[in-house]
């Protein structure tokens, strides 16, 4: 009876991991040379932490190599922080200690605006490890703590993205 109940659970489990997944979007330039693969965002767009969301681009240019570059970009809601400096850095901290960092100059104004890009050299090993917090080195640090569920999720979009044809 109790290994009935487990199965149904990771059932359930597994049902709702893939459930929230985003759909990928295809878009291929006029010549055929570039193709880019993204999260549906049109309903809305996927949450890393309360107030964090995300969207995951890939773009594969055709040549005499294959190549693909994937970038993260992040969204944090209801972010307008003034700083004294004139860029701002963003950071995803990993389980295996590896950061992946982006520098967002900030307007003219003085204000972040909540957005910043950040490029994914190497997806794959995105994958093996779990991008733990977001930290927003403002006039005071922010930082964004991702819970299993979410992570769960970005890894399945991520390798969404990575496998789309």
């Amino acid at each position: 009876m109790k290994k009935v109940v487990l199965i149904f659970v990771f059932l359930i489990i597994g049902i709702s991991v893939n459930a929230q997944a985003a759909k990928i979007i295809k878009q291929v330039s006029e010549v055929g040379d570039v193709a880019s693969f993204e999260l549906d965002c049109s309903v809305h767009f996927q949450s890393l932490a309360k107030g964090l969301r995300y969207n995951i681009t890939r773009h594969e240019f055709k040549g005499p190599e294959l190549k693909n570059s994937y970038r993260l970009m992040l969204v944090m809601d209801g972010f307008y922080s003034k700083t004294l400096n004139k860029t701002m850095t963003i950071s995803a901290v990993l389980s295996d200690g590896t950061i992946i960092e982006a520098k967002k100059i900030i307007e003219d104004d003085g204000f972040f605006d909540g957005a910043c890009t950040l490029k994914i050299k190497d997806p794959k090993a995105l994958l093996e490890a779990n991008i733990d917090k977001v930290i927003v080195h403002a006039d005071k640090d922010v930082v964004y703590t991702l819970s299993q569920k979410n992570k769960d999720v970005f890894k399945q979009n991520l390798k969404n993205v990575i496998n789309a044809k």
